[in-house]
Parts: structure tokens; C-alpha cells; sequence
């Protein structure tokens, strides 16, 4: 089996002569000690840290981030003159104050060159390969990920996020992309939709949760494998992506490290799902110490691949009554469900668009299996090319 492409990548990138656990953990402790160290000097919110560790295990004495740190501007550890992109919003689902995130012209190439060791496992050099993630401008998460792909010789096709499926499919139709890298939901509904065979056999999902009955019915529909890959803007926008084992998402551990916690902000051992907390050691301008991602997985055993990074499961964000990521898997498993969009009041609300009548017996059973006691709604519309997707962003219940 080929090793993961983020082993070489890493090595490559910070000049290793030999690699091995204890040869990268090395490095991890010397780049905690140097951000704590700028920190320190820098002042803001972590001038009361200590400047340097004895070992990687002491990190966890320190006080977490949170989201509402994001906001203070005691973050920027560089000056504003050498920020190269500035990623500000609220993230989809969420209701607290706008985030922004800083990042150099180095923090940025980091970005792509991981973008393109991930992308590696499924692109070969010709190929064309379909981008339905925001196109915002240069450095902007599209523009990186079509830099990746010109980098390893790939023609990258930007759909953006907010076209029909008919203006999906045409474009589709004209430039006929072998690989797919956008949000999962998204390349279901359009594989459903599409009108003939999809030439896409093979896709790099991110952006969102992706539960294991989208991955079943994705791969069912694709006939090819299927690379998720976790990020954030947090961590630099590339976190974690899939290897040819097809067992977790191996980290990249020359710029992140993490940990699993419970509750009460305790580690968890390997197999134990809880909370994932990061330290971006490999960022210029805002890195984040013991950062709590809100997010949860858990860390694997060692790889098949005989990889030397740490792996993560599937990664779930726990919020409101009802599961968006458990609707999802139970819906999605009815063929002629396109897409549909959750509000939640006194009953849950689902607005679906089908490919076929007399569904909704049918929906509402598989809702009910998520949400048990709680009254559901349902109104469909027949699917077409006039539709777009239900979410512009991240899946979530109001």
C-alpha cells in the first residue's frame, strides 16, 4: 500500500534529512517553543504564557482558546503590513461575533502545498478537476485549491458555490472533470441530478460533515473512492485529509498539533471520541495555542500505510436538539431525495426538493428515526435545473 503523500510532503518542506515519530515530534516541540517564545515578546493574549517547554506533554497545562478570543485583536503576532489574506464572517450555524483570521504569504504557500499533497492521492497530471468551494479573489480557499492543482499538473475547473444544477451540469457537460473537491451534499444531489453517466469517479469532500450514509450513497454513485479531507479557518484551512488506506485523515503535524479532550478539558487516549484542540505551530500571523475547535473525532491507531502522522476520525460538530449530519445519513439514503433544507420550532420543518412523487411517507419515517416525539413537517418540490443547492455553505438547523 502507498504510504500517505503528507509524509514526503512534510519532510520535504522542513528539510528532514531522516523521518520517524521521534524526528517529528522534535520538530513539534522546537516550533511550539518558538511561537511561545514570539508570543511572549509579541505580548496580547498570550504574554503570560511561559516562552518555552520542556516536552510536548506540558502543553496541556496551558489555558485553552476560544472562538471569542478570535475577537479581541491580541491574536496577530506580525505586523498588519505582512497579512496577505484576512478570512472575516460568521461561521454558518453559528450566531456568536464574526471570526477573523490572519494569514501570511508563507502561511498561504503552506496551504497549498498541503492542499496538493492531499490532492495528490486522487489527481493525476492532465486531469481535470471540478472546484465547488468560493472563489473570493487571490489566496481566497478556491483560488488555493486551483493552485494546488496546477501544481501537480491538473486543469482546475471553478464552479463556485451558487450555480443551478443546470449551469453545473453544462459546465460539467463541457470540460468533463475526472476528480470533484467540494462539499459532499453538494456532489450527491448533482450526481442524482445530472442527466446521463457522471464522468466524476473520484472526489476530495470537505467543508462539511460528511456521514458515513452520504459516503456510502456517494460512493455508490461515484463507483470511485472518496478523500475526506478536514479543515478550518483556524488551523489554516487544511487540517487533516484521507490517505489510499481509507481509515481517518492523517494530520499535518508539521503545522498543528492536537489534542482530544472530555468535558472537563481532560486528554482522552486513542480510540476515545472527544473535543479536538489545536496548536497552530506552523502559522506566521495568528497562530492559536490549545485552541478549542468545537468540533469532535477521535485519533486512530497507526495507519495501514505505515504513515509516521497521527490520524483523526470523521469529524462532527455536536449542537441543537436534532443532528443535521444523523438527518443527513438517514435521508439521504432514499434515491430520489435531491436535496433538502431543516428549520426547527415547534416541529421540524423540511423543505425537500425529489425527483419523484409520494415521498414524503417515506421522509418523514427516516426524520422521525433522528428526532423521536418532536412533530415533522414536510413540503416538497419536483428537483430541476432551475435549483440550486439548499445551503450555500455548511449544512446546519436554524
Amino acid at each position: 500500500m502507498k504510504r500517505t503523500a503528507l509524509d514526503p510532503w512534510i519532510q520535504e518542506t522542513e528539510s528532514l534529512p531522516h523521518w520517524n515519530r521521534e524526528v517529528l515530534e522534535a520538530l513539534q516541540l522546537h516550533k511550539l517553543n518558538s511561537l511561545l517564545a514570539r508570543a511572549k515578546a509579541r505580548g496580547g493574549r498570550y504574554s503570560g504564557f511561559p516562552d518555552r517547554l520542556s516536552s510536548l506533554e506540558q502543553l496541556r497545562t496551558l489555558p485553552f482558546t476560544t472562538a471569542e478570543d478570535l475577537n479581541a485583536g491580541k491574536l496577530l503576532l506580525t505586523s498588519q503590513a505582512q497579512v496577505s489574506r484576512i478570512i472575516s464572517g460568521a461561521t454558518s450555524g453559528t450566531t456568536g461575533p464574526a471570526k477573523r483570521v490572519f494569514y501570511t504569504r508563507q502561511d498561504l504557500e503552506h496551504t497549498v502545498g498541503f492542499f496538493a499533497a492531499g490532492i495528490s492521492e486522487m489527481l493525476r497530471p492532465g486531469e481535470c478537476c471540478l472546484i465547488a468551494f468560493p472563489f473570493t479573489g487571490p489566496f481566497g480557499l478556491g483560488d488555493l485549491i486551483a493552485r494546488a492543482v496546477e501544481r501537480l499538473g491538473g486543469i482546475p475547473i471553478p464552479a463556485g458555490q451558487w450555480r443551478t444544477w443546470a449551469e453545473l451540469s453544462d459546465l460539467i457537460a463541457r470540460t468533463r472533470p475526472a476528480a470533484y473537491i467540494g462539499f459532499p451534499v453538494t456532489l450527491l444531489s448533482l450526481a442524482r441530478i445530472y442527466p446521463g453517466d457522471l464522468p466524476i469517479g473520484k472526489a476530495l469532500v470537505s467543508g462539511d460533515a460528511c456521514p458515513q450514509g452520504v459516503m456510502e450513497a456517494l460512493e455508490r454513485a461515484l463507483g470511485g473512492p472518496l478523500y475526506p479531507h478536514y479543515g478550518s479557518r483556524e488551523c489554516g484551512l487544511g487540517g487533516a485529509v484521507t490517505c489510499p488506506a481509507f481509515e481517518g485523515m492523517h494530520l499535518r503535524e508539521n503545522h498543528i498539533l492536537a489534542e482530544i479532550i472530555n468535558e472537563q478539558g481532560d486528554p482522552l487516549p486513542v480510540g476515545a471520541y472527544g473535543e479536538l484542540v489545536i496548536t497552530t505551530i506552523g502559522l506566521e500571523a495568528m497562530p492559536l495555542i490549545r485552541y478549542r475547535t468545537g468540533d469532535f473525532t477521535r485519533f486512530l491507531p497507526p495507519c495501514p500505510c505505515g504513515g509516521v502522522t497521527r490520524r483523526i476520525a470523521r469529524v462532527s460538530r455536536r449542537s441543537g436538539t436534532i443532528s443535521m449530519e444523523d438527518l443527513d445519513s438517514a435521508l439521504f439514503s432514499i434515491p430520489g431525495l435531491v436535496d433538502y433544507r431543516a428549520s426547527l420550532d415547534k416541529a421540524l420543518e423540511l423543505e425537500a426538493l425529489v425527483l419523484e412523487e409520494g415521498l414524503e411517507k417515506l421522509l418523514s419515517g427516516q426524520a422521525a428515526l433522528c428526532c423521536p416525539g418532536i412533530p415533522i413537517r414536510i413540503r416538497t418540490a419536483p428537483a430541476s435545473g432551475k435549483n440550486r443547492p439548499l445551503y450555500p455553505g455548511k449544512r446546519y438547523i436554524l
